[in-house]
């Protein structure tokens, strides 16, 4: 619903889910999520027309990131800005894959809620995500500078989001996003030529690829690093 609803400006809360083709209201055994698309088999219960997958597959993919973060992590206190900050990933990479933008009306608010619960959670650790939120940003506005073909401000604004929830682990979420991301453009390259050197990539999903491994492993990955090359 969100990735459906906020590029187009409209309230995730009112009106209720509708069936995309007859606007019918949803009812509530009708909005569990993936069960009541399974028990539908991908069918309105009102006008017969299709449902797509995707919405049973984000939910999917939502709930198996949910379980892996409280798996590795702990169920504690930290889910209150780790599950968010999940979901929020989620949901702007599939957004930049289909209208290549990064809303603001999902950044800011999951940009202060990180900031609230940071405080209430690990308030030590404050200075080191404010300030690892500021390197981001302007890491980020430095390579749009250089390449605008390639970023726009909402990976800007997104790259300081994740530095305010992961802290110095944003150092590794930045080089798996530019490693995957450059791999996938030398694919799309050796596939269509060097024409398709023009071609703009959503690059926010690469960020929430970089951001989710970083949430999961980001301290043992920086732990390595030192281990092995500063040690």
């Amino acid at each position: 619903m969100v990735i459906h609803r906020v590029p187009l400006g409209e309230s995730i809360l009112r009106p209720r889910s509708r069936c995309p083709q007859c606007g019918a209201p949803i009812r509530s055994r009708d909005n569990v999520p993936v069960i009541s698309w399974l028990v539908l088999r991908g069918r309105c219960r009102d006008c017969g027309g299709r449902i797509s997958p995707r919405y049973p597959l984000v939910e999917l993919l939502t709930a198996v990131v949910f379980g892996v973060v409280g798996a590795v992590s702990g169920l504690d206190a930290d889910l209150l800005w780790e599950l968010p900050f999940a979901a929020m990933l989620i949901a702007v990479a599939l957004i930049d894959l289909d209208h290549r933008i990064v809303p603001n009306a999902i950044l800011l608010p999951v940009a202060v809620w990180g900031v609230a619960a940071s405080a209430l959670t690990r308030p030590g650790e404050l200075p080191e995500l404010l300030a690892a939120g500021a390197g981001a940003f302007c890491f980020l506005l430095a390579a749009a500078l250089v390449h605008p073909r390639g970023m726009g401000m909402g990976d800007v604004k997104l790259a300081g989001v994740m530095g305010l929830y992961l802290g110095l682990s944003v150092v590794p979420a930045l080089l798996i996003a530019f490693l995957a991301g450059s791999l996938v453009g030398v694919g799309i390259v050796a596939r269509h030529g060097a024409a398709a050197r023009k071609r703009g990539v959503p690059f926010a999903p690469f960020l929430a690829l970089g951001g989710l491994v970083a949430l999961l492993a980001g301290p043992d990955l920086i732990a390595l690093y030192r281990d092995r090359f500063l040690s």
